[in-house]
């Protein structure tokens, strides 16, 4: 019989259409379980609730943060669902374990100023600059996760109807998001400039390419927010905190979750809610600072 983890991984990356990135995540969290029950060779039939309740204790132990707890044990559970499902295992071991409580975080985001400042931090009129600025328009403009915007090819992208098409984002669906007016005109000037960035092999389908033609990386695009973050006047950025932005901004502007959740891609309303703390908080510290009655004499 093959394995019961490589037959894990085949489903993950088949059936469940994972991305590559997240199989190794799954895999690797369930070998910490692994590596803790120490049997020779690993066998899943022998584990049993008070082993998986040793291995949270292990890891408290440890001082790992509640999250990471959390995804490790959801790893684990799915995996010993899967070997219920195919018959492996008569009854789940994880299914009376409770998930560590989390405490609730609040998305981190930038003010309307500092997300101008950071999309129009790249300086110059070279083909590099002009990329970079038209990138962290639709970074913002659309609420892109980074690997969304290094995904896009030339087809994704309708400027006369001002729309982006992402294909396969978080979970493998496809949705359609509106841009804005400064990044449809960022994304002209970019395609103007885009054949000189090119090399012996370049690729011909990415919308954003690198200097030698190829498609942008991801690292990339994080290198190019750390370099753009001192332009921020309230500290730090990174290319998520552009998603917040746009998604909390617009709740601000009173765009409603609904239209938020599917412009962003988001499975659960619930993710969407969060926005919603943090447009009270913004209020609440505006507030604060304008309102006579709030200020103290």
């Amino acid at each position: 019989m093959d394995d019961p983890l490589h037959r894990f991984e085949r489903y993950l990356a088949t059936e469940k259409r994972a991305s590559p990135r997240t199989v190794a995540g799954y895999l690797r969290d369930v070998g910490f379980l692994v590596a803790h029950l120490d049997h020779d060779p690993f066998d899943a039939a022998r584990v049993t609730t008070a082993d998986l309740r040793s291995w949270l204790r292990a890891m408290y132990r440890a001082d790992l943060a509640a999250p990471t707890i959390a995804r490790k044990l959801s790893a684990a559970r799915a995996f010993f669902r899967f070997l219920v499902r195919t018959g492996d295992l008569e009854r789940d071991p994880s299914a009376t374990v409770r998930t560590p409580k989390q405490p609730k975080r609040t998305p981190r985001f930038l003010s309307p100023d500092d997300a101008a400042r950071l999309v129009e931090a790249p300086e110059g009129d070279g083909a590099l600059a002009v990329r970079d600025r038209a990138l962290l328009e639709l970074v913002y403009g659309a609420g892109l996760r980074v690997s969304e915007v290094v995904a896009l090819d030339l087809g994704h992208v309708d400027l006369r109807e001002g729309t982006v098409r992402v294909e396969r984002g978080k979970g493998g669906k496809t949705r359609v998001a509106p841009v804005g007016r400064h990044a449809v005109t960022a994304v002209q000037a970019w395609l103007a400039r885009r054949p000189e960035l090119t090399g012996p092999d370049p690729d011909p389908t990415p919308l954003f390419r690198n200097r030698f033609g190829r498609r942008l990386s991801a690292r990339a695009v994080q290198r190019l927010v750390e370099r753009c973050r001192p332009a921020c006047a309230e500290g730090g950025a990174t290319p998520h905190w552009l998603r917040h932005a746009c998604a909390t901004h617009m709740l601000g502007s009173g765009a409603d979750l609904r239209s938020i959740q599917e412009m962003l891609g988001h499975a659960s309303l619930s993710t969407t809610q969060r926005y919603t703390h943090v447009s009270v908080e913004a209020l609440m510290a505006v507030y604060d600072k304008a309102h006579p009655r709030a200020r103290e004499d």
